[in-house]
């Protein structure tokens, strides 16, 4: 084997080395019998892997940089754009559009997809997490629960989707912040004291990480976090809990316990820290009485977003002719946007939007090959992510149609 990893390098990714064989037929066939025919393509989903009708696009950027050169032109929604679905109906929005001579792309359609999917489920599984925590502190922890390779990536979309840090150090490294983290109960059992193990993180730490100190190793968590205390005083930024389920038992009151001892002894600044297989329904029974969560698998290995790519227009002596497979609807879409009602309008390609206020969700991202937009960085994205998850507090998002 030509590496260490069973991983594809990027040149192999860009040269479509890592699709489907079938991809692959296809070209051969269509090179033979001379079918160089433009088509329209758009990638679509009709169903969420999670509750709810809507997600956070991303994986944008990175099809834009694998489709780069190739003839095509290519529309899309934003990167971090919210998109619907409505399982209840064939009708659905295309988040990107590719037209294209098919004998030309077939071979891309397979990295594409999983350039979206792996990285929209995970974004919209952390937006789900940034709404209902409101302003309660979210780090990832997630990053040993994937692949190492795509840690990078999944930290990028977790951070995008509104949360406050990442601790994978290349990932913070690339997203330009400073990775966050706490420590182990492995150090304080090397240690085999807390108390020990809690005073040399200070002494050898820099002042500008926070000492936080994790409380559930040996003894109960309240007599962790006056120990704590005690060692550190007005040092102690903060206490974890990562509790495992077994020992949770009514975990609020152990919480209640935690803050309440705290606070007698002068510890009511010291914030309260909870992980360990953290999911909606325990931020939602702790968000009014804990400062923050650090969150792992449950988002970090977030099921993909089941994409599709399909042809919805062929070229007909020199016009695009509608065509679908069954289950699908034929013809170029647009989508247009209400951002006041949050409701999404689907039509045909030529058709008009109900009102002006709509606004195209569709713009040019490659022509003829060529980027047409400006890369944003990370936090300009992160930063409209959090806008648009602000208005989903205020506004249930609706999608409507004419057939």
């Amino acid at each position: 084997m030509d590496r260490k990893f069973w991983i594809a390098k990027e040149d192999e990714i860009k040269n479509a080395e890592t699709t489907d064989v079938y991809f692959s037929y296809t070209k051969k066939v269509l090179e033979k019998y001379g079918l160089h025919r433009k088509v329209i393509m758009e990638v679509y989903a009709r169903n969420l892997p999670f509750e709810g009708n809507w997600g956070v696009l991303l994986g944008v950027h990175d099809c834009i940089k694998l489709l780069e050169g190739l003839p095509v032109n290519v529309k899309s929604m934003q990167e971090g754009e919210i998109f619907q679905v409505n399982p209840k109906s064939i009708v659905y929005e295309p988040v990107m559009q590719i037209e294209c001579y098919y004998d030309d792309f077939c071979l891309y359609e397979n990295p594409l997809l999983g350039l979206l999917a792996e990285n929209t489920g995970i974004a919209s599984k952390a937006a789900r997490y940034r709404l209902i925590a409101g302003n309660k502190i979210l780090f990832s922890f997630g990053s040993r629960r994937i692949h190492p390779v795509l840690a990078p990536a999944s930290e990028r979309a977790i951070y995008i989707a509104g949360f406050d840090g990442v601790s994978n150090m290349l990932a913070a490294k690339l997203i330009g912040v400073k990775p966050v983290g706490t420590m182990p109960h492995a150090l304080i059992q090397v240690f085999e004291d807390q108390k020990k193990a809690w005073k040399a993180f200070d002494d050898t730490l820099p002042n500008d990480v926070p000492r936080i100190a994790l409380i559930d190793t040996f003894y109960d968590e309240k007599a962790e976090a006056i120990m704590a205390l005690e060692t550190l005083g007005e040092k102690l930024a903060g206490v974890r809990l990562d509790t495992p389920r077994s020992r949770r038992g009514e975990w609020r009151k152990i919480i209640e316990e935690v803050r309440w001892e705290l606070n007698v002894r002068g510890g009511s600044n010291v914030k309260i820290f909870v992980s360990g297989s953290i999911d909606e329904k325990i931020i939602r029974e702790l968000s009014d009485l804990v400062d923050g969560f650090g969150i792992g698998a449950s988002v970090s290995a977030a099921p993909p977003v089941d994409f599709s790519a399909k042809i919805v227009a062929v070229e007909v002596d020199g016009k695009m002719k509608p065509i679908a497979k069954r289950g699908d609807i034929g013809g170029a879409k647009n989508v247009f946007r209400d951002w006041e009602t949050f409701t999404d309008y689907v039509t045909i390609k030529e058709g008009k939007p109900p009102a002006e206020k709509f606004v195209p969700l569709l713009e040019d991202v490659i022509v003829d090959g060529r980027v047409v937009i400006e890369f944003e960085d990370t936090k300009s994205i992160r930063d409209r992510v959090l806008k648009k998850i602000a208005r989903l507090r205020e506004v249930e998002p609706k999608m409507v149609y004419r057939i």
